[in-house]
């Protein structure tokens, strides 16, 4: 019995992993689609797109197959159909009220704002968490967000925050939808820590990116 155990648990572990590595470049490519589309939505007039990673040394540099090394931001850089700098879509995520939400936002440098997010992935609660995207006043928080850096380039100058719906003063505030505050608020901690981090790094070297 104890063989015949073992040689179940053999095959069922050799079965596990092969169908890991079989499915591994589909679930990549799975993924890479996401992003893009997540990116073509936060930044519709884009006509092409080009990841890039902003590293921890402040180099800005293209993005390679595999994981990013340690503190880089990996972000996209999203191109006019005349090769010119459209903008600049990354990612930010954080707990909501079921798991963790992850957002797509749209930067563009003339403004120095978030021009749009679309979400990459969540599950929060039908009907009350995924109002993120459907309520019309929760989406124009991000017509124009601000997240201009401060004059020495180190951090944001106002950082991003979440206000009780209906009073938001300021173009650095986003404005939470009632009842769904959780979520809301999971919203703005990604995109402050995300653009925190990347824009000190990224903003001074955008001319890098200009053509792809």
């Amino acid at each position: 019995m104890l063989r015949a155990l073992s040689v179940v648990s053999a095959v069922c572990g050799l079965i596990i992993v092969a169908s890991y590595l079989l499915t591994l470049d589909r679930a990549k490519d799975n993924r890479r689609l996401a992003s893009e589309r997540a990116v073509l939505k936060v930044l519709p007039g884009a006509s092409a797109i080009k990841p890039w990673l902003a590293l921890a040394s402040g180099d800005v540099v293209p993005a390679g197959e595999g994981d990013p090394p340690p503190g880089a931001v990996r972000f996209y850089a999203a191109y006019n159909d005349k090769g010119g700098l459209d903008g600049i879509a990354a990612e930010g995520a954080a707990k909501g009220y079921a798991d963790m939400v992850r957002v797509m936002f749209g930067y563009r440098k003339a403004c120095q704002c978030i021009v749009g997010i679309g979400v990459v992935s969540m599950r929060e609660t039908p009907g009350i968490g995924d109002k993120i995207l459907t309520d019309k006043d929760f989406q124009a928080n991000f017509k124009a967000l601000d997240v201009k850096l401060n004059d020495e380039l180190s951090a944001l100058a106002n950082e991003v925050k979440v206000v009780k719906h209906g009073t938001k003063a300021q173009a650095w505030q986003i404005d939470a939808i009632s009842g769904s505050t959780v979520t809301s608020r999971a919203v703005g901690k990604g995109i402050n820590e995300a653009a925190q981090q990347l824009l000190p790094r990224l903003v001074p070297k955008l001319d890098r990116l200009e053509k792809p």
